[in-house]
This record gives structure tokens, C-alpha cells and sequence, in this order.
């Protein structure tokens, strides 16, 4: 071996202990646990995982393989299930956004006392011993909604808010968000929060339900953008009832063209996967902890002026 040779592996081993281009690649399986595989957040989440280890392999010289354990339809337990058989199976570390942090804390404490470190997206579990959670500041997603959708009332009116899963910790913060920033505006009225099955109709139903019972209602603040994965889910005539949601997914952004929905407020859940397996492999790999225990990711507004150069991204997100 020449001496050039001999001293780029010696800066390699200084850079980056523990993984020597002169070794073979060390494997590693990290686990991602989402909420539900028909979510395409949360597939938008696995590509940006399998692209992150891809890209980190070729970096680091390791061979790091995304192990896809994620229920068809939320189920908290078999959430918990999976991280149990992640451990089980080896796994090296583990990404999960939280159904309901109560049924999983305590499988994301028994992976990290059997030395498998744990990262949250999405949706975390605060009193568990997870590392690092990314995600939106969920309290802020909330009252960012609200202020959004008070702009385009005008600051008057009735307001439902569509809340989603009454037991994931995010939204119940995004609810209290909401209703924090409506006491800015004395003109508005919360009329309630809405709870629901987080799949596109039983969503849909909720709106049309409520709406039936409540035609006084004049604005919709959707913390989470279900029933618009869907079409025709909102039955009123554009401008009629004002809407802004979370999330800008391709379904949705029809209802941006069409008027139904002035903002979307979109998180970057292609990085949900993307950065927690970069905080993962520094927590593995580089024994690195990141600056903070919370790292936030902002939301992109999507109104009609930037739908289509925001479509785009979807291309990439969903493999398209």
C-alpha cells in the first residue's frame, strides 16, 4: 500500500470512527414503524428513508437496509408488536410515529434498554426514552391553521375543527393550538372538535355529518387533511365554506385549484424519513446525539400561486 493511499484510510478512521473504507461494509436494519401504509405521508416518509440509507451507504461505506414494519390501518398495538419484533429480529435502530403514545412507550423503552436506540417522526411519545423526535411543532401547526383560516374569514364566523385520532398526542396539540389562536379573533366561534377514523371517508363522513347538524358552520381549521384524500368530499360550492388544511398531498392539491380550500400548510414528510434515518446512523454509527431531544421541521404554505411547482415534488416522493 503507498503512503498516499495509507493516509487518506487514516483521515477516514479520524473523520469517521469506526468505518474504514479499507473494512467491509458494516450492515445495518433500521426499523420504521409509521402509522398506516395507506397514508401517502407516510409513503412519502418510506421513500425519503430508503433514499437517506441509500445515500449514507454510499457515504460511509455501510450497507444500511429500511426494515418497512407499518400496519395497514392505524393499530397502536401492533405498532408496538412491530417494535417487538424489530428487537427480536436485530434491528439496529428504530423510527416510529406514534398512534398513541401511551400503548407505546413501553416497547420503545424495552428497544432502547436492549441498546437499540429509538427516533419518533410525526408523532412522539415524551415520557418514553427516545432520542430525537422530528416533526412540525405541533402546538404552533395548530394555531398557524387557525390564523390562516381566520385571514381568509376575516377574522368572523363559526369554526369546526377536524381532529382526526382522539389519541395521538400530536393532533391533541394541534387541537389545543386551535383553540388558543381562535381567542385572538372575537369574532370567530369554535363550535367544536371533531374526532374520527383517520381514513378518507370516515373523515369525509365527519365533515358532512357535522355540517348536516350545523349549517351555521362558515369555516372548516382540518389539522390533518383526510377527507380531502378523497374526491368531492366537501359538498358545499367553492368560498361558501372556508377550509385550510394540514398536508398538500396530490388529492389534496386538486381542492387548491378548485377553490375549495385556499391554503394547505404542507409537512415535509418525504424528511420524516429522510432525517431520522440520518439521526439514526449518527446515533449508531458516530455515537452523535443531536443538539436538541425536538427537532422541528416548518410547514410550507400551498395556495394557487405555487400548486404546480409543489406537485412536482410528488414525483420524487411516491415513485412516480
Amino acid at each position: 500500500m503507498n503512503a498516499k493511499k495509507l493516509l487518506t484510510i487514516l483521515l477516514l478512521s479520524a473523520l469517521f470512527p469506526g468505518v474504514s473504507r479499507a473494512e467491509t461494509p458494516r450492515s445495518l436494519t433500521i426499523g420504521l414503524v409509521a402509522k398506516s401504509q395507506s397514508n401517502p405521508v407516510f409513503q412519502a416518509a418510506r421513500v425519503g428513508a430508503e433514499d437517506a440509507a441509500r445515500e449514507l451507504s454510499e457515504r460511509h461505506n455501510l450497507r444500511i437496509k429500511i426494515d418497512w414494519r407499518t400496519p395497514n390501518e392505524e393499530d397502536a398495538q401492533k405498532q408496538a408488536e412491530a417494535i417487538e419484533q424489530l428487537v427480536l429480529a436485530g434491528a439496529n435502530g428504530i423510527a416510529v410515529s406514534c398512534s398513541d403514545a401511551n400503548k407505546l412507550t413501553d416497547a420503545i423503552n424495552t428497544a432502547v434498554k436492549n441498546g437499540v436506540p429509538v427516533a419518533t417522526f410525526d408523532s412522539d411519545a415524551p415520557a418514553s426514552r427516545r432520542f430525537v423526535t422530528y416533526g412540525v411543532d405541533d402546538l404552533k401547526c395548530g394555531e398557524q391553521t387557525l390564523d390562516e383560516l381566520a385571514k381568509i374569514m376575516g377574522g368572523k364566523g363559526v369554526v369546526a375543527i377536524l381532529a382526526g385520532n382522539p389519541n395521538a398526542p400530536n393532533l391533541q396539540k394541534r387541537v389545543q393550538g386551535a383553540r388558543l389562536a381562535a381567542k385572538k379573533y372575537p369574532g370567530l366561534t369554535i363550535r367544536d372538535a371533531y374526532y374520527h377514523k383517520e381514513t378518507p371517508q370516515d373523515a369525509a363522513a365527519k365533515v358532512e355529518q357535522v355540517m348536516q347538524a350545523n349549517p351555521d358552520i362558515t369555516g372548516w381549521c382540518m389539522i390533518g387533511g383526510w377527507p380531502l384524500f378523497t374526491e368531492n368530499a366537501l359538498k358545499w360550492q367553492p368560498g361558501t365554506v372556508q377550509c385550510v388544511s394540514v398536508d398538500a398531498l396530490p388529492a389534496q392539491l386538486a381542492y387548491i385549484r378548485s377553490g375549495h380550500v385556499p391554503v394547505l400548510l404542507a409537512q415535509q414528510c418525504y424528511e420524516w424519513g429522510h432525517r431520522t434515518v440520518e439521526l439514526l446512523v449518527d446515533k449508531i454509527v458516530f455515537k452523535k446525539d443531536p443538539p436538541a431531544v425536538k427537532e422541528v421541521s416548518a410547514l410550507i404554505p400551498v395556495t394557487k400561486a405555487n400548486v404546480d411547482e409543489f406537485g412536482k415534488n410528488w414525483t420524487k416522493w411516491l415513485r412516480k
